[in-house]
């Protein structure tokens, strides 16, 4: 699966203190990130059953 780029607008104190998690984790901003997100879809995914993807792209 090709990886795609997300840019995001964060304001300058959340940022650093993501900076900070992620350091303390020993991982970059962006792979924390990615943990977050998937932690996120899995939670929703329990709640609500898996996700059906279809052909469209999502806008």
């Amino acid at each position: 699966m090709p990886v795609k780029s997300l840019s995001i607008r964060i304001d300058e104190e959340l940022l650093h203190k993501l900076h900070i998690v992620a350091d303390y984790e020993g991982r970059s901003a962006n792979s924390q990130i990615l943990i977050l997100i998937r932690d996120a879809v899995e939670a929703y995914e329990a709640r609500h059953g898996k996700i059906q993807l279809d052909s469209r792209k999502p806008s």
